[in-house]
C-alpha cells in the first residue's frame, strides 16, 4: 500500500480506535480480519459503515483499523468516531454533514465509579430503621 493515507481516532468508553483510509477499492480490516468477521453482528456492522455509507465513500476506500480495550459494541462506535474523523482530514468538505448526523461527537458516558460504603455506583445497602 501507498503512504498517503489520512489519520484519524475514535474512542468510547474504554475503546480506542486508530484509524487509516486509503483510496482503494472498499476493503476494512480491523486488526488484521475483515471487518464483517470481527464484528459478526449486522448491527455493529451497520455502525461502522454509517460514515461511509452517509458520504457515499462505500467500496471506494480502504480502511485499516486497530481497535483495542472495550468490549464489541463499545470498538464498533470507537470505530465510527475514527472513520468520521479521517474522513474529515481526507476532505474537509464533508464536516458539515457528518456533523449534523451526530458521528464527530465523542460519546463521553463512561461507567460510573463505585463509592466506598456502598455496594455499586449509585445503590445503596439496604436501610435497616431498627
Amino acid at each position: 500500500m501507498t503512504q498517503d493515507f489520512s489519520y484519524g481516532t475514535g474512542k468510547r468508553k474504554t475503546s480506542i480506535a486508530r484509524t487509516r483510509i486509503y483510496k482503494g477499492s472498499g476493503e476494512i480490516t480491523v486488526n488484521g480480519k475483515p471487518f464483517d468477521e470481527f464484528f459478526p453482528r449486522k448491527t455493529l456492522q451497520m455502525i461502522v459503515q454509517q460514515p461511509l455509507k452517509l458520504t457515499k465513500n462505500l467500496g471506494k476506500l480502504d480502511i485499516k483499523i486497530n481497535a483495542c480495550g472495550g468490549g464489541v459494541a463499545g470498538q464498533a462506535k470507537a470505530v465510527r468516531h475514527g472513520i468520521s474523523r479521517a474522513l474529515i482530514v481526507m476532505d474537509p468538505e464533508l464536516r458539515p454533514l457528518l456533523k449534523r448526523a451526530g458521528l464527530l461527537t465523542r460519546d463521553a458516558r463512561k461507567k460510573e465509579r463505585k463509592k466506598y460504603g456502598q455496594p455499586g455506583a449509585r445503590a445503596k445497602y439496604q436501610y435497616s430503621k431498627r
